[in-house]
């Protein structure tokens, strides 16, 4: 009689054990998601300030056809990316063609000191560094949450609910190259 009461206390354990882990998984994963529909919102604000720049662009830089249009292809690439590995790696193609941008205002001091050009560079400016943060955010709990799902005996609980890993954001190949611009 005594060995029944160990173990049912053994199986409501081992349930409780279950129950919180799996909760605790469910939370991470959730934190994961809400981290990359934040870097989400700040890829899609800079996307939304790229056209009124090119416009910008376009009206002192006529000549600087292929810029502009490699900064509208990188957008374009960015929207038409449907999943979050799609997004990371044309975000940071987009990063890289909006720094040839800024560049081209170097040559072009009007453009320079045009005010909705200095305005839109200073909000995509803030919007990188919004970015930059979110992705910073966002490794921290993929971390997190690879991590919990690798542990022993978590990892057994992960294996039977299919929690599977999550990547990190990383820099792309072009990310790291630097910003080659010819005038």
């Amino acid at each position: 009689m005594e060995w029944l009461y160990i173990l049912i206390v053994i199986v409501v354990l081992l349930i409780l054990f279950v129950i919180t882990t799996y909760n605790k998984l469910v939370g991470l994963r959730a934190k994961v998601r809400n981290q990359w529909a934040q870097i989400d919102v700040q890829l899609k604000r800079r996307a939304d300030l790229i056209p009124n720049l090119v416009e910008t662009v376009k009206g002192y830089a006529k000549h600087e056809k292929e810029t502009l249009e490699e900064v509208i292809a990188a957008r374009n690439s960015y929207l038409s990316a449907s999943t979050p590995e799609a997004q990371m790696e044309s975000s940071g193609e987009l990063s890289n063609v909006i720094s040839k941008l800024f560049a081209l205002s170097e040559s072009y001091p009007d453009l320079k000191a045009d005010k909705s050009f200095v305005k839109m560079q200073e909000d995509l400016t803030e919007t990188e560094d919004k970015i930059s943060y979110a992705r910073q955010f966002y490794n921290d709990i993929v971390m997190k949450y690879n991590a919990a799902i690798q542990k022993f005996p978590t990892n057994v609980i992960a294996g039977m609910f299919n929690f599977n890993e999550k990547k990190f954001f990383e820099a792309t190949a072009a990310d790291k190259e630097n910003v080659k611009v010819k005038f």
